[in-house]
């Protein structure tokens, strides 16, 4: 791991983190203050962290290939350039450690059809055209338990849209004990919140901030320049009243309550703190300050991002480092699953 931190233990377990995030491309503040920064947080308390660039994961849906690599990339460059250490977390993609594809044809065969439908991310993914979906987006929940529970991890951060994939993730390992008569995958428990569990759209506080969104306006982009940043949040939508001092002023006020959120969530504050300082004053006077401090943190990783971005051979290694300390985990776990259920 290349750190001197010894991790706690829960139960026979170690207190293990993993997460998987997918190069999808488009990378937003959202993903930044929704998940990354998190990670981050989570390297440096008393955690072995392992993150994942789940790209088998991105082709349940078809992939131009060049454009997945760069994507994978330009992932892992904005991981490293937010904060994350690939000397204290294992930093790799998942298609470099075939563990997670066999653990997770097993995982197809505990999993059970009808938990599998009750997914409802399958179904909005899918509409109503679910028979010409792929058998990999019906089957990705038995995946992302292998993503999880090949390392035995004990927590994983998601957000809002995952929580049901990690209760299938629970219920496949709680079914694999039990079949087995085995205490030997732990039943994770889920990290929910953050720095800033959902942000949302600048240009409407009821929609999640998205790289889908037809407006460029509604988001912020993590390659974005502090001009176009500060543009932005000049245009995001807000409402003619001052800002309140209580939490409880932001009630029905979706605009207000997500830009508090982000500034509070960019400078590592609460929102009842924010208020406390910005309560009182109106957007003509706040905006002016979310762009002093959005530019002052995303500025430098969107930088740091661009100069990983000119060295791939240098960043093809740092991943391939993080392969193969993520296998030496990973191996003995699918060599120890093998033997219970008796296929070697």
């Amino acid at each position: 791991m290349g750190t001197d931190r010894k991790p706690e233990t829960i139960g026979k377990f170690r207190k293990r983190v993993f997460s998987g995030v997918q190069p999808s491309g488009g990378l937003t503040l959202g993903n930044y203050l929704g998940a990354v920064k998190r990670f981050v947080q989570m390297q440096n308390d008393n955690y072995e962290t392992i993150y994942c660039v789940v790209d088998l994961h991105a082709i349940t849906v078809w992939q131009d290939p060049s454009v997945l690599r760069q994507n994978t990339r330009e992932l892992a460059a904005f991981f490293i350039a937010s904060g994350l250490d690939p000397e204290k977390s294992i930093l790799f993609n998942q298609s470099a450690v075939s563990e997670h594809a066999q653990l997770g044809w097993i995982f197809n065969c505990v999993a059970r059809m009808g938990w599998m439908q009750r997914m409802t991310q399958f179904k909005d993914k899918a509409g109503k055209n679910a028979q010409n979906a792929s058998l990999g987006l019906f089957a990705y929940p038995a995946l992302m338990a292998a993503d999880i529970l090949a390392y035995h991890a004990t927590h994983v951060p998601v957000g809002d849209d995952q929580k049901q994939h990690l209760e299938l993730t629970r219920d496949i390992a709680i079914k694999f004990n039990h079949d087995y008569e085995v205490d030997f995958f732990p039943v994770t428990e889920p990290v929910i919140g953050g720095p800033a569990a959902r942000v949302m759209s600048l240009r409407d506080g009821t929609k999640k901030m998205s790289k889908s969104d037809p407006s460029d306006l509604s988001r912020i982009n993590m390659t974005d320049s502090s001009d176009v940043i500060s543009n932005k949040i000049r245009k995001a939508k807000t409402d003619p009243q001052a800002l309140p001092s209580e939490p409880e002023g932001l009630k029905d006020r979706a605009e207000a309550e997500n830009l508090v959120s982000i500034y509070a969530a960019l400078g590592d504050e609460s929102v009842d703190e924010v208020l406390s300082e910005i309560g009182g004053k109106q957007f003509s006077e706040f905006k002016p300050m979310l762009v002093e401090r959005a530019t002052e943190v995303l500025s430098p990783i969107s930088s740091e991002m661009e100069r990983i971005m000119r060295d791939l051979p240098e960043l093809d290694k740092v991943l391939n480092n993080g392969a193969n300390k993520a296998k030496s985990i990973a191996k003995p776990i699918l060599q120890k699953t093998f033997d219970i259920i008796g296929v070697r």
